[in-house]
């Protein structure tokens, strides 16, 4: 057993990368409890502290065969996404420079911090989900995954959308002024049955709470 605790999934860093990650994933699941302002406030203080502990992750390699199971729903992803869409309203869209297509197009690129929030909660909810419930084995190759996603996909989201958030705070832009898109955000028209969130409070006995 002591042996086991030795693995690299136990390592500082990456319980580090995990307890930051469960915050920002925590964050965007309850976004609409809490205020705009405090929204904008708390992401701009965890995308960089996200981004600098994965960063310090390990690298490792894969041991298993078969991909690591994935957590994530389309329903919990669009959940994400409208709930954020919702909070940011206006704020939501940004102009993009960092983009593939950026030097093809006549135009400037629109992407939204809610897509980006969405996509990089994906990827850290699967992850922190394989940790938690998962065999030494499946964390591994689970941290092997997270490891190539941040620096092929969701590193690059990461940082864009903090560039977004830095100038509503630098720009010190009054968010309580606009209401919250309630009619745009079809959020309790979503189907969970099927999502993380479900399963979680099936599995816990939280049915009833």
């Amino acid at each position: 057993m002591e042996d086991q605790f030795e693995h690299v999934v136990y390592s500082k860093n990456v319980i580090e990368f995990v307890t930051v990650a469960n915050e920002f994933c925590l964050l965007l699941e309850s976004s609409s409890k809490v205020s705009k302002v405090e929204f904008v406030e708390t992401a701009q203080k965890l995308l960089p502290l996200l981004y600098l502990k994965a960063c310090m992750l390990p690298k490792n390699e894969n041991e298993l065969e078969e991909e690591v199971e994935k957590f994530v729903t389309e329903s919990d992803w669009e959940f994400i996404h409208s709930s954020v869409k919702n909070k940011m309203g206006a704020h939501n869209e940004f102009l993009e420079v960092f983009e593939n297509d950026m030097e093809y197009s006549d135009t400037p690129l629109v992407a939204s911090i809610s897509e980006n929030f969405a996509d990089i909660y994906q990827d850290l909810k699967d992850f922190i989900t394989s940790y938690k419930i998962g065999t030494v084995e499946v964390m591994n190759d689970a941290l092997w995954d997270l490891n190539n996603h941040f620096y092929e996909y969701w590193g690059q989201k990461l940082v864009n959308s903090l560039r977004a958030m830095h100038k509503l705070a630098a720009d010190k832009i009054n968010l309580d002024d606009e209401s919250e898109l309630d009619a745009d955000s079809n959020i309790d028209n979503i189907d969970m049955s099927g999502s993380i969130f479900s399963q979680r409070k099936r599995e816990w006995g939280e049915d009833n709470e």
